[in-house]
């Protein structure tokens, strides 16, 4: 089996085919916003502290919602001492509401702050995912 022949000066010379699709490639929109954050421009960093802007909000509107559930109960019970008064069970109604029904609700606040928290990152890599419009 012969290998591949020489060229002969009567042959014309071999075309290579040059693509330039690739370098002329514009970058688009998402490219360039990873490409701020990882280099940590400005612009990088002003979404990623809007980022963490959002995960404060959220933290201190839960931890209102826990202050006002939890450390407004004995308030309502120095204020209306009847309310404290209530039984349920045999049980007092403030050692109810503290002891057993203060746990399914930080549950659930926790819960709740797990499913915002992971919707904020999402919206986030929605944002710098985005193709340019």
């Amino acid at each position: 089996m012969p290998g591949p022949r020489p060229p002969r000066p009567t042959d014309p010379p071999r075309r290579t085919r040059i693509v330039l699709a690739e370098v002329s490639r514009s970058e688009n929109r998402a490219d360039r916003t990873r490409s701020e954050l990882t280099q940590q421009t400005r612009v990088g960093e002003t979404l990623v502290q809007g980022l963490m802007r959002a995960q404060l909000s959220l933290a201190l509107r839960l931890s209102l919602l826990v202050l006002i559930g939890l450390g407004g109960l004995p308030w309502l019970f120095a204020i209306a001492p009847s309310v404290g008064r209530v039984t349920v069970l045999g049980v007092n109604l403030p050692w109810l509401l503290l002891g057993v029904a203060a746990f399914p609700f930080l549950i659930v606040v926790g819960w709740a702050y797990v499913r915002l928290a992971e919707r904020n990152e999402q919206d986030f890599v929605d944002l710098v995912q985005r193709p340019e419009r």
